[in-house]
């Protein structure tokens, strides 16, 4: 396993890959990897012969008052993990090699872009679509990874793989989750003991989701209402949204007469985290 950090070694490398008739996975992470990083890179390790995990804080999807600066990195950490999971490379670039000077050419999408997480996040999605589509084109992968905890970046990416034609497989990896049931995010190392143990509201508040669709529940009001009313009971969580849409769309809808995703963001003091489940998985 190594760790390059320009585009030409990341080319030249899979190029003799190519020539040998290896396949190649691409994992897209922004690094201090953790045990969902780690699902992902084993599941392209278990479908491709290689394996490029791309490691790097994309400045373009913070907006000016979000957490570019603090957003925590560790290199020597996330190649320990990229190696004991099946990886091959960490490209992990500056930004100055991911946008030089003058840089000035953007990928965006309406639409699925313009709920959940883009009315809070206007210039999020495409940050996300624009470094996406440059690791599409500098690594050329087979296959790429993503988890379902980021169930609006899933769909959005699968959106603009069809709209542009791009020959690439997206495969979304389920949510890993600690022994508790948070969903595993690089934000939660910003948490004190306290909000930690706040921060439980989000998955607690799924499983009640969860059960009201299991036991027949079709009303989306009555499903969001019962989760916001758990979250809203701890007195350290915010909620940014709460929310069902249709999975394809990520537009709103009243009844699960449809595949749906219920998708939540909450802040547990100045931390926003994120969780969902998908009707279909229930």
């Amino acid at each position: 396993m190594k760790i390059v950090k320009t585009i030409d070694e990341v080319r030249q490398q899979v190029r003799e890959w190519r020539k040998q008739g290896l396949t190649v996975g691409l994992v897209p992470t922004m690094g201090y990897l953790h045990e969902g990083h780690a699902s992902l890179i084993e599941a392209s390790h278990r479908d491709n012969d290689r394996t490029v995990v791309s490691d790097f804080v994309n400045p373009m999807q913070f907006a000016p008052t979000e957490d570019l600066e603090s957003y925590p990195r560790d290199i020597e950490h996330d190649a320990k993990i990229v190696e004991e999971h099946g990886g091959d490379i960490i490209f992990n670039p500056e930004p100055s090699e991911m946008y030089h000077e003058g840089f000035s050419s953007f990928v965006d999408m309406t639409v699925l872009t313009q709920e959940l997480c883009g009315i809070s996040r206007p210039i999020h999605f495409r940050g996300v679509c624009t470094v996406v589509s440059k690791l599409f084109n500098i690594v050329k992968p087979d296959k790429a990874y993503f988890g379902k905890k980021d169930a609006q970046q899933l769909a959005v990416i699968r959106h603009m793989v069809d709209d542009l034609n791009m020959d690439i497989e997206i495969i979304g990896c389920p949510i890993i989750r600690e022994e508790d049931g948070l969903a595993k995010s690089s934000r939660n190392t910003y948490l004190n003991d306290d909000e930690r143990k706040a921060a439980l509201v989000l998955s607690q508040a799924v499983s009640i989701g969860i059960n009201l669709v299991r036991n027949g529940e079709t009303s989306c009001e009555i499903i969001l209402d019962a989760m916001k009313n758990h979250i809203n009971a701890e007195p350290l969580a915010r909620i940014d949204y709460v929310k069902m849409v249709d999975c394809r769309t990520m537009q709103q809808i009243p009844v699960l007469d449809r595949p749906a995703l219920c998708a939540m963001a909450v802040y547990i003091g100045k931390t926003r985290l994120i969780d969902n489940f998908f009707t279909e998985d229930v």
